[in-house]
């Protein structure tokens, strides 16, 4: 800056602009505690007795820290079974999140007949409400024998449009140069795939694996259609049924809900650094 602009600039310009980012910077606390207040109350209620969950006025700290909640979900409601479903779900996610990036690297950057009609035929896919086809694909696993299995609720959910479109669209930024080079020093597709495309594509490996998680963790309208016997409910599922065996117990309610954000909030916590990065090179582009 010249000394003439710095001349020409107000004298108080300065403070008003770091007053001013006090201010907003205090405005943000203020109402980010707000919106964390429900949560942090949620997370602190599952430590507390269900007779001080309903005190007036309410506590925010337990009294008295007791783990009989946590306790009573995995003893008596059967919540290792839901925990372990569940994991097993979100596992099998991840397998299909590999399936889909093959399938997008294979829309990228291999050509072959029919490429383009296929690609929008699975982009149509994504126009096509899930409930729509549930119905039908229930019908299709029910003539397989599938209903009431755990493939019968993985399968449907393995691969999807949205991912092989996001994976498609990333991989078709990296250079062909590079794919070649590597291909002339003898390198196969596969290991092209799993040492030059993955580690490139950390970014969006990073997003989709978030929302993976958070699709496999939270699936519920699926398995509660599919399965009638309760030993293949997930956390979601036996959360819900929770809730109409102890419409009272709101301590018990609280601990279910808290099993079943704390983990998305960890992972969140874990990846949001590849996110970022993710937004940033796609800015920069």
């Amino acid at each position: 800056m010249s000394a003439k602009s710095l001349q020409n600039q107000p004298v108080g310009s300065g403070k008003n602009d770091r007053l001013f980012q006090w201010l907003a910077g205090i405005c943000l606390t203020v109402f980010g505690l707000l919106m964390l207040l429900p949560f942090i109350w949620m997370v602190l209620s599952t430590f507390k007795t269900d007779s001080e969950v309903l005190s007036i006025p309410p506590t925010l700290w337990p009294k008295v820290f007791t783990l009989a909640n946590l306790e009573k979900l995995f003893v008596s409601m059967n919540f290792g079974v839901y925990l372990r479903n569940t994991l097993i779900i979100v596992a099998f996610s991840f397998v299909g999140m590999l399936l889909n990036a093959m399938a997008g690297f294979g829309f990228a950057k291999y050509e072959f007949k029919g490429k383009d009609p296929l690609f929008y035929l699975v982009l149509a896919t994504m126009m096509i409400p899930g409930q729509v086809t549930m119905i039908p694909v229930y019908l299709i696993l029910n003539s397989m024998n599938l209903t009431n299995t755990m493939p019968g609720i993985i399968l449907p959910a393995l691969v999807g449009a949205f991912g092989i479109f996001l994976f498609r669209q990333f991989m078709a930024t990296i250079p062909n140069e590079l794919l070649e080079a590597t291909r002339l020093e003898g390198a196969s597709e596969l290991r092209i795939f799993l040492q030059i495309v993955l580690p490139i594509s950390k970014p969006i490996l990073a997003v989709q694996g978030i929302l993976t998680f958070i699709a496999g963790w939270n699936s519920f309208l699926w398995p509660l259609i599919i399965a009638n016997d309760e030993k293949f409910y997930t956390l979601s599922v036996g959360l819900a049924l929770m809730r109409s065996q102890s419409n009272q117990n709101f301590a018990l309610q609280m601990a279910g809900a808290t099993l079943m954000v704390a983990p998305i909030i960890i992972i969140f916590i874990i990846f949001q650094k590849h996110i970022i990065e993710n937004y940033t090179t796609s800015g920069l582009k």
